[in-house]
């Protein structure tokens, strides 16, 4: 079940009008904006807040006349700003662990929820403060950076808090339900409008006239409350939903990792007498190979199995440090560890450059080979299963088998195993990093050669179960 679609279809029925239904007997929308200018305008005598500057609006009259879409005839289309008492930045002031307010900044917003346990403190002059004490209903919106348009509904104060200067805090009339308004902030229809009006190349932006000028449909207020309500349902089972979902995701995981143990430690699939012990063939492979059949980094092996080093089975590579040095060679398509995923690759920006004749044979790969990342995620491998030739930088590493016949892939989901358990990277039998040197001494199990097929095999057929039934969630 796609539940961000769910959402966002609900969300959707919500601003159109059609997830409950009107009731005649309600006060129209038109005559609630007329209740908040009103209420602005006293406001504005009394002191209490500056008149806006002159923002697009609809005041002179009680529909827009270019609708983005139609809403039902007791709504009114209108702005953030025109149904808003105040649209105010924050302050620019340095956080503390100690204080007077506490300063909400936009990374303190998580999934719609504060920890004010762990907002940060800062000092202001109480006189200044005033205007950015938050209180609950206020919703704030970050303004800048990869959260721009991010929302928060104010709630849980415990203590008194400020907010940073990247949040925007919207005030709402007091004839709006800022439920409703936050409720808005998440609908698609805002989200299009937010990314479509933001300014910066890079660090995308929203300022206050930006916001103010958002336009969205409001109901009568006795429809905003059965919205939210119905919403409020509604959401909360979605939530339950993706949270029944991610510990299922989970269990999906933990299972994949127990299927990966029980294959690499010779538990999968059961053992077969004739199959030719491990040993013989890595003394064909490799005469001089470290040979261990017992009390190695895996415990006890099964009967017919050994370990041994990477290195033993696989010859190793690294591609070639880029740069623009040569002038002459063979231009070619070339990977960085940015294309290699697990078992998959993204061929969405291949590059090229010229390589020497003398380079191709070290970094150039071919169908069967294994290819290990360094780098940010360390150990991250891949098959290359295509029939074409193409080089590598010099952070993925090429492994490819001494023989014809080893099976490549049991050898990926070693490392696969290996990363998933925190083994490849400075923990356990794994790599404090992952030089050449250290992936050819990396300690492998080494069942025969038909086991190991077996052991995909089996591998493959599980993890199709479990693939399918994620995918359907």
């Amino acid at each position: 079940m796609n539940t961000k679609a769910l959402r966002q279809k609900i969300l959707d029925l919500a601003i159109h009008g059609k997830l409950v239904p009107q009731d005649p007997n309600d006060e129209p929308a038109s005559v609630l904006l007329e209740r908040i200018r009103d209420e602005k305008e006293r406001l504005i005598k009394e002191g209490k807040i500056k008149r806006p500057k002159k923002t697009k609006t609809t005041s002179d009259k009680p529909h827009y006349e270019n609708v983005p879409f139609e809403v039902p005839s007791s709504w009114a289309w209108t702005t953030v700003g025109e149904i808003s008492q105040s649209i105010l930045y924050g302050v620019s002031e340095s956080a503390k662990s100690r204080g007077t307010y506490r300063l909400l900044r936009i990374t303190d917003i998580q999934d719609n929820t504060v920890n004010w346990n762990t907002v940060p403190f800062t000092d202001y002059e109480d006189e200044r403060a005033e205007a950015y004490l938050l209180e609950y209903g206020d919703i704030l919106f970050a303004r800048t950076g990869a959260t721009v348009g991010k929302s928060y509904l104010v709630n849980n104060l415990q203590e008194k808090a400020i907010y940073a200067s990247y949040l925007i805090r919207v005030k709402t009339s007091h004839y709006v339900l800022p439920e409703f308004v936050k409720y808005f902030f998440e609908s698609g229809f805002y989200w299009e409008q937010v990314l479509g009006n933001s300014v910066g190349i890079g660090q995308p932006n929203v300022n206050g006239t930006i916001l103010s000028n958002l336009e969205l449909p409001i109901p009568p207020i006795m429809e905003q409350k059965r919205i939210v309500k119905e919403l409020g349902k509604w959401l909360s089972i979605i939530d339950k939903i993706e949270e029944s979902k991610g510990r299922l995701q989970k269990v999906i995981s933990l299972a994949k990792s127990k299927v990966l143990d029980l294959a690499i430690h010779g538990k999968l699939v059961p053992q077969y007498p004739t199959d030719e012990p491990a040993t013989e063939l890595l003394k064909r492979i490799n005469p001089k190979a470290e040979i261990t059949s017992d009390n190695g980094h895996y415990q006890k092996l099964p009967e017919g199995w050994c370990e041994t080093q990477l290195g033993d089975i696989f010859n190793h590579n690294t591609g070639k440090a880029l740069n623009s040095s040569n002038t002459e060679g063979t231009l070619k398509d070339y990977l960085t560890t940015s294309n290699v995923y697990w078992n998959s690759f993204d061929f969405s920006v291949i590059k090229k450059m010229l390589f020497k004749e003398s380079e191709l044979n070290k970094c150039q790969i071919t169908k069967g080979d294994l290819l290990v990342c360094e780098g940010g995620d360390i150990g991250r491998a891949a098959i290359w299963d295509y029939d074409y030739d193409i080089c590598i930088q010099n952070h993925l590493h090429r492994l490819r088998p001494k023989v014809n016949g080893i099976c490549v892939s049991f050898y990926y989901y070693v490392l696969y195993y290996l990363k998933i358990n925190n083994m490849i990277g400075g923990k356990g039998i794994g790599l404090l990093g992952l030089s050449s040197n250290a992936l050819h001494k990396l300690h492998v199990p080494f069942p025969p050669l038909n086991e190991q097929h077996r052991i995909v095999a089996k591998i493959e057929e599980i993890f199709a179960q479990l693939d399918a039934i994620d995918a359907s969630l």
